[in-house]
């Protein structure tokens, strides 16, 4: 801990004791019920230390952030607790979490993030077939009017709605081809256009 960080811990500790003597005066005939009160209280001070100490992994945990780099087209995308790379983009508009999927050809779409686009997934025609680790699924080929991933934006793109349930959309080989380098190093992966 630092000078500035122990400072504050006396000061929220001080704080506490004062609100806790507060208590205590003011319901000296109750003193059970006062007890009860004060633990709940100091274990919501605790609680909200902790969050507030502990936000900033928190939220790169729960929501890790990509980061784009106009200037030299780089993304850099930190890999996820569940060791998956995820990538935010806007497909016709519409922002569309995907999972980075190497070993998937197409660029594919969940029915629901393909309605976001302003695609009709029921009036779709699905002529295709692919097999995936849950088996086989019919498929439907579409044209994306724009894909948007940081700075760079790509017109006219192919890709697949997916007819079977699927929890994420896919960003398979014909998207990141476009891409001139694909590294995976220190639990980031960075695309460079």
């Amino acid at each position: 801990m630092q000078g500035d960080d122990i400072g504050s811990l006396i000061y929220l500790v001080l704080l506490g004791l004062m609100i806790a003597g507060f208590f205590v005066a003011q319901n000296r005939m109750s003193l059970n019920r006062t007890l009860q009160s004060l633990a709940i209280w100091v274990l919501i001070f605790f609680g909200v230390v902790a969050a507030y100490g502990l936000w900033g992994d928190i939220r790169q945990t729960v929501m890790p952030q990509q980061t784009s780099f106009a200037e030299t087209g780089q993304i850099v995308v930190p890999r996820s607790p569940d060791g998956h790379y995820y990538i935010r983009a806007d497909v016709n508009g519409a922002s569309t979490l995907f999972v980075l999927d190497t070993g998937a050809t197409d660029m594919v779409l969940t029915q629901e993030d393909a309605r976001r686009a302003g695609l009709d997934p029921q009036a779709l025609n699905y002529i295709g077939r692919a097999m995936t680790a849950n088996g086989e699924v019919r498929t439907a080929p579409v044209w994306l009017e724009s894909v948007t991933l940081g700075a760079v934006t790509d017109r006219n793109l192919p890709a697949t709605v997916n007819a079977g349930e699927m929890s994420q959309s896919l960003l398979g080989m014909t998207y990141l081809q476009r891409w001139g380098r694909i590294e995976i190093e220190g639990g980031e992966l960075t695309l460079t256009r």
